[in-house]
């Protein structure tokens, strides 16, 4: 088993961590070179093993965000703890920039809009009309900027956008709510700090916009219901207003739930009266209007209803509006 997380870690160290974060890179070098840490990280289940899991389980704990052989002395003395949280906590990354990605399709659908989010953790992407946004290209120069109504958000989305820019508007939202295996609570410190553990050290700007919107979500918080959205799903589409139009998202959740579930989901999604966005990589789904596949295309593919718009950074980083393939395939 130690060799398991051994080839993991190594992995991690070489391809995922370098040009996002040097120190977890060290994290997970030191790791896999050292046998009494791999020990302890053997006793984690193995679905609960992932590297950005397991450091943002210690930073939670209070792990400095110093050098290896200070992380490693603080896990060596907290080695219980860690292997117990791990064991009780998944990746829950809940990152608003996502929907500088969504709000071009958001702003296809006419309002007003009840929005409910699967895999919501925090519910973060349930506020795209109490956020800014600015839209760039490639050398910054400003393209758009869309404010709420009532000025300048504390979240302010920066995204750069490829190729032409459809036309954006500010989705006039009048219900929120969301499903999670594990929904977190913006009013809670431990949850915030969770959500703070899971941004990569590096990552700048990042933390202080997620507090900043973890501060919106606590001032107004959004339905958050507990359980498998197979389970929930009906009951929670039935408390939405019947006079606004019903949005369901899945903006990266997909890819975490097992294939038989998540055909299932998807199935069921496209059978209630709801319009379904999606954000997810291209060869996750069969749904995709043209069909897709992964050769080729950049980054995740952003669909209505199936119906391909945009290709994007999986966190919304920067997208790239491709709604004519939908109507031209050629």
């Amino acid at each position: 088993m130690t060799d398991a997380v051994q080839q993991r870690y190594a992995r991690f160290a070489d391809h995922e961590a370098p040009g996002r974060s040097a120190l977890y890179a060290e994290w997970a070098a030191g790791i896999a070179a050292d046998a009494e840490m791999r020990d302890i990280l053997a006793r984690i289940p193995e679905t609960h093993r992932q590297p950005p899991l397991v450091f943002a389980v210690t930073r939670m704990l209070g792990a400095p965000l110093e050098g290896y052989p200070t992380w490693r002395a603080f896990v060596l003395r907290n080695a219980d703890r860690v292997v117990a949280e791990c064991a009780a906590r998944s990746l829950q990354t809940n990152e608003p920039l996502r929907l500088a990605a969504l709000l071009p399709v958001l702003s296809e659908i006419e309002g007003p809009i009840a929005l409910l989010e699967i895999g919501a953790s925090a519910g973060l992407c349930l506020y795209p009309d109490r956020y800014s946004y600015r839209f760039v290209d490639h050398d910054g120069t400003l393209r758009l900027g869309l404010d709420p109504a009532d000025g300048v958000s504390r979240v302010v989305l920066e995204s750069r956008v490829d190729g032409d820019l459809p036309s954006i508007r500010m989705p006039n939202v009048v219900w929120r709510a969301g499903i999670d295996l594990s929904p977190l609570d913006a009013r809670d410190a431990r949850d915030r700090a969770w959500l703070r553990g899971l941004v990569w050290p590096g990552e700048e700007g990042r933390e202080a916009r997620i507090d900043a919107a973890l501060d919106i979500a606590a001032s107004d918080p959004p339905l958050l219901v507990r359980g498998d959205a197979g389970e929930q799903l009906d009951a929670l589409v039935a408390e939405a207003p019947a006079d606004a139009t019903l949005v369901i998202t899945t903006p990266g959740v997909l890819v975490h739930i097992p294939r038989a579930a998540r055909i299932a989901l998807v199935e069921r999604l496209l059978e209630h009266p709801a319009r379904w966005i999606t954000i997810d990589p291209p060869a996750l789904l069969d749904v995709w209007s043209p069909a897709l596949t992964a050769d080729g295309w950049p980054g995740f593919v952003v669909a209505l209803d199936g119906s391909v718009r945009a290709a994007a950074d999986p966190l919304g980083a920067w997208w790239e509006w491709r709604a004519a393939l939908a109507s031209d395939p050629s």
